[in-house]
């Protein structure tokens, strides 16, 4: 009796800590298989006398079943556990809050020459866009800009062949706005321009130019001038200051470069990197449009004047948000991009 009751409690205590079906598998084995521990018992029953053996068989069947049915309802119960997790993991429970996912915003390149745009908009211009696969036609002729020009030359501009190219400049926008609209005209042309540049600090193969062209009658120098200090306040802040320095572009006449005062140091140019202790840097190119340029898109160069100017993206957003390299705005990395969308990358 003794055998049977140490067998009992020994197989409950085994089976409590298993859990796998291996693991009461080997149980069962160990104590209920052929060479288990109660055919042991059984095997053992000659020794007893004629009178003991029934009574001793019942109570070792009586412990086989009860043991039995305890490694069954385990393994059920180990099954019924392993599905419930299964079903778990497998299960979308809708009702459960979404993981969050990282807030895009506003490339620097694209607020930049969003807010340019909007700054223009406001001042009563039309936001015209053209092809940027262009006719050497409107890309250089129509703009005064002769067959003998060196930007015609191979190794500023990206040809398709001898009348097909990558636009240099938004000028053919206006160009084309010339061809098909009499004046009043005051239109701001956003957009993609391609030039055979090498990749370095300052220059790239491909940038944004948002260039303007305002043409009517009366249309002075002072009209651009106020035009410009307008959108460099805007862009740049209330206290920037404006210079206009003599240049030349063939398609404007007179012309001028277009500076501001530094946005690093204030214009007061110490120590500073950015203007090189000038205290001015400059931004754009600007003039009136050459009579020759009105007449080529006819319009009446005696009844009408005007201003055009270009503005570089990239040069404008290195200001605004003193960027020392043109380059970081094309890489795409996020530690860069989010500081301009507080951290929301």
């Amino acid at each position: 009796m003794d055998a049977l009751t140490s067998i009992r409690e020994e197989t409950l205590k085994k089976l409590g800590g298993a859990s796998n079906e291996a693991e009461i598998e080997q149980l069962r084995v160990q104590v209920l298989g052929r060479k288990g521990e109660l055919t042991a018992i059984l095997r053992s029953m000659g020794q007893l006398s004629p009178g003991e053996r029934p009574a001793f068989g019942q109570k070792v069947n009586a412990l086989r079943e009860e043991i039995e049915g305890a490694l069954t309802q385990k393994s059920a119960a180990i099954e019924s556990a392993q599905k419930g997790a299964r079903i778990k993991a497998e299960t979308l429970d809708i009702s459960a809050p979404g993981e969050a996912l990282p807030a895009g915003a506003a490339h620097p390149l694209m607020s930049t020459m969003e807010k340019i745009v909007k700054t223009f908009v406001n001042m009563g211009f039309r936001v015209e866009e053209g092809p940027e696969i262009e006719l050497d036609h409107f890309n250089f002729e129509l703009l005064n800009i002769p067959k003998n020009h060196p930007a015609r030359d191979a190794q500023d501009t990206l040809y398709f062949s001898e009348n097909i190219l990558l636009r240099t400049h938004t000028s053919p926008v206006q160009a084309r706005t010339m061809l098909g609209q009499k004046p009043p005209i005051r239109i701001i042309c956003p957009g993609r321009v391609y030039r055979a540049d090498e990749l370095d600090l300052t220059h790239s193969p491909a940038f944004i130019q948002c260039e303007g062209l305002v043409v009517d009658e009366g249309i002075t120098m002072a009209d651009l001038k106020g035009t410009l200090a307008v959108f460099a306040r805007e862009v740049f802040g209330e206290s920037v200051q404006v210079r206009f320095r003599p240049s030349f572009f063939p398609f404007t006449e007179p012309s001028a470069e277009v500076d501001v005062s530094c946005p690093a140091c204030g214009g007061s140019g110490e120590n500073c990197r950015v203007c090189k202790g000038t205290g001015w840097v400059e931004v754009l190119g600007s003039g009136m449009v050459n009579p020759r340029v009105l007449e080529l898109c006819g319009i009446d160069s005696t009844k009408y004047t005007g201003f055009a100017f270009g503005i570089g993206v990239e040069r404008a957003a290195m200001l605004k948000y003193n960027v020392p390299d043109m380059r970081l705005f094309y890489e795409n990395d996020s530690r860069f991009l989010a500081q301009f969308s507080k951290g929301r990358l």
